[in-house]
């Protein structure tokens, strides 16, 4: 992490500090809204649209962020053998800056950057606190984020112990030093499965002049995988609808459904809509894609997703998958994206492992089950049902197979993917680190 000139306009201070806002600033703004509650995806984009810093902070602001919001229970740890007081008892702003500067210290900002600037964005009478902390932290030792012991501190205990016995310790162990790095956002081109070459091209020279760097996906083709193009929502090619952010993982979960020109499909768990506007756009105006969701804001926002790009087959509607109002045996093909964990997706995340229990699994795969049951009555004869989850507990996904394979005998496995998807129980696995992408699991049913 290299560090960047910090502008210093006038603006109001956040709670607990006093100056201009800079990047370390609205960094802390950030770290104290999420101690709050708030999700980190929400909060930062908000935030650093108001905060009028140039690309390269907002860039470092990101860092900052999520860095420190996914290393911070390794950060607590190196920080309590330094602090006099518990760290739960500090008030919120000196916790949140003794991360930050912690954070920096580990990533290789200057002792003097790391430290003296983090220590000038906190209120005057505990700056003496926050110095004195980070600078016995850089005086005896600063953790190596690097280390095996360092990356599994970052993680709840039973996310580790989960994992493991699943996955054995060596993917374990490569799962969650990839989950500790950033993603980089991926696009998809739209035009359906097979976007034309020249569309591509059009995308990936437009990144390149806005500087950045263009990848191919190394899981889909025609994905597009972007570094260092900054804010990419003020790329043309996504205002005007050519292209969005959806990760590969999530486009392959499309291309296994294998829809068809005139299916007809219904997506119960929809939002944000970017499985759903792929599959209308696949399916043409001779097919139906029925999309839902059980809250009207999300349907909201989706409506605007298809309005901006465009796919006509596309319906959507609010409703409870538990309780959906179609008749049995109505759709070729069901999508069942459903409501998960989310520990696949904590590259993204950042602060999804501090609020993610074993008690929140347990109830989200029995929404998934009850989920399952209602998207079986909907397959046609010879239809297909897919499951997924872009999670990776046992319980979200050989938990599910076996329920299905128990109470659902009217539905049979279709083969799973292949390589680089793993195999479990009757359906496949994506591990982070296999192809640098989300971890997604699929299950794909057939009514017999």
């Amino acid at each position: 992490m290299s560090e960047r000139p910090a502008p210093a306009p006038a603006d109001p201070p956040v709670r607990g500090s006093r100056g201009p806002r800079s990047p370390r600033r609205v960094a802390l703004e950030v770290l104290l809204r999420v101690e709050e509650g708030a999700f980190a995806h929400l909060v930062l984009p908000d935030a650093l649209r108001r905060s009028e810093l140039s690309g390269r902070d907002r860039g470092f602001v990101t860092e900052l962020v999520s860095g420190t919001l996914r290393e911070q229970r390794a950060l607590d740890g190196a920080l309590r053998r330094h602090c006099r007081r518990e760290l739960d008892d500090l008030d919120p702003p000196v916790r949140a800056a003794l991360r930050l500067g912690a954070y920096q210290l580990a990533h290789g900002v200057s002792p003097h950057a790391a430290i003296g600037e983090t220590v000038g964005i906190v209120d005057e009478k505990v700056r003496g606190v926050v110095n004195a902390v980070l600078r016995s932290l850089q005086d005896r030792g600063v953790p190596d984020p690097r280390d095996a012991r360092y990356i599994r501190n970052c993680y709840p205990r039973w996310i580790v112990e989960d994992l493991e016995h699943a996955y054995g310790a060596a993917d374990t162990a490569a799962m969650l030093a990839m989950m500790n790095e950033p993603a980089a956002p991926t696009l998809r081109v739209h035009g359906g499965a097979e976007p034309e070459a020249a569309t591509l091209d059009a995308v990936r020279a437009e990144i390149e002049a806005a500087g950045g760097r263009v990848e191919q996906g190394a899981l889909v083709p025609t994905a597009i995988v972007v570094r260092g193009a900054g804010d990419l929502a003020r790329l043309e090619a996504i205002r005007a609808g050519r292209a969005s952010v959806q990760d590969q993982a999530s486009q392959a979960v499309v291309a296994l459904l294998d829809a068809q020109p005139g299916d007809r499909i219904v997506d119960l768990a929809a939002a944000p809509g970017g499985k759903a506007i792929a599959i209308a756009e696949t399916v043409g105006d001779r097919g139906l894609v029925v999309a839902g969701d059980l809250h009207e804001g999300r349907i909201r926002a989706m409506r605007r997703g298809a309005e901006r790009i465009g796919p006509r087959s596309l319906v959507l509607f609010a409703g409870d998958g538990r309780g959906p109002p179609f008749r049995p045996g109505t759709f070729d093909r069901v999508l069942l994206d459903a409501p998960c964990s989310g520990l696949g997706v904590l590259r993204r995340r950042a602060d999804a492992r501090h609020r993610v229990t074993r008690e929140l699994v347990a109830e989200v795969a029995e929404l998934q089950r009850a989920l399952l049951v209602e998207a079986a009555t909907m397959v046609a004869p010879g239809g297909l049902l897919l499951y997924s989850v872009c999670t990776l507990t046992r319980a979200e996904t050989a938990g599910i197979d076996a329920f299905a394979a128990s109470e659902l005998p009217d539905l049979v496995a279709a083969d799973p993917p292949g390589p680089p998807w793993r195999k479990v129980g009757r359906g496949a696995v994506l591990l982070p680190h296999v192809a640098g992408t989300d971890g997604m699991f699929v299950l794909r049913l057939v009514r017999r």
